[in-house]
């Protein structure tokens, strides 16, 4: 379990035949086996050391994210999961991507910065305004949403702690919904 409040990023080192390799100190604090969120996929950690880990990546994952596309040198979002004893300052997020969308379009707005990410009909029914979305892992609120595509507003702090701050128009972006928005449409079925 995850809150969507990136720990920091890491540099892909390779990802090759289902094996990403990442570098990141974060790994210090990491066991063979623990879970960690690679730009909001739950991943297990293999070979943790003081300067990164590796994950096995399966193909269903690498279908359902945007992990595939990814290649040496290139950041990701790090996210180690909760403990008991943390406090839940995002939303509740499991790391089990939903799907992707892609940003449409980015725009300046005071010293925020408007992402717009155009997402499939199937996701888009789970997103509300106001309610919360987990984009390449961080923990957002949409500001808006219509029929084609959601909004969400950037902080300083989220531009430059997360991938987030280099968003462009085209860039292909993990989306996990609210999983309380799927429970409850399953007991209205």
């Amino acid at each position: 379990m995850f809150t969507g409040l990136v720990a920091g990023t890491g540099k892909v080192r390779s990802l090759r035949d289902g094996r990403l390799e990442v570098d990141t100190p974060l790994a210090a604090d990491l066991a063979a086996g623990d879970s960690i969120a690679v730009n909001g996929v739950c991943l297990t950690a293999l070979e943790p050391s003081t300067d990164g880990f590796a994950a096995d990546v399966m193909p269903e994952t690498l279908r359902r994210s945007s992990l595939g596309p990814l290649g040496a040198g290139d950041e990701v979002n790090l996210e180690l999961p909760l403990r008991a004893s943390d406090r839940l300052g995002g939303h509740m997020v499991q790391g089990h991507v939903d799907g992707t969308g892609t940003v449409e379009d980015v725009r300046e707005e005071g010293f925020s910065r408007v992402v717009r990410v155009a997402a499939s009909a199937d996701l888009l029914r789970y997103v509300v305004e106001k309610g919360s979305i987990a984009v390449d892992g961080v923990s957002l609120t949409v500001s808006a949403v219509d029929d084609d595509a959601f909004e969400v507003s950037l902080i300083p702090e989220t531009l430059e702690r997360t991938t987030l701050g280099s968003a462009a128009p085209g860039r292909a972006v993990n989306l996990e919904v609210d999983l309380l928005a799927k429970y409850v449409e399953k007991l209205h079925a």
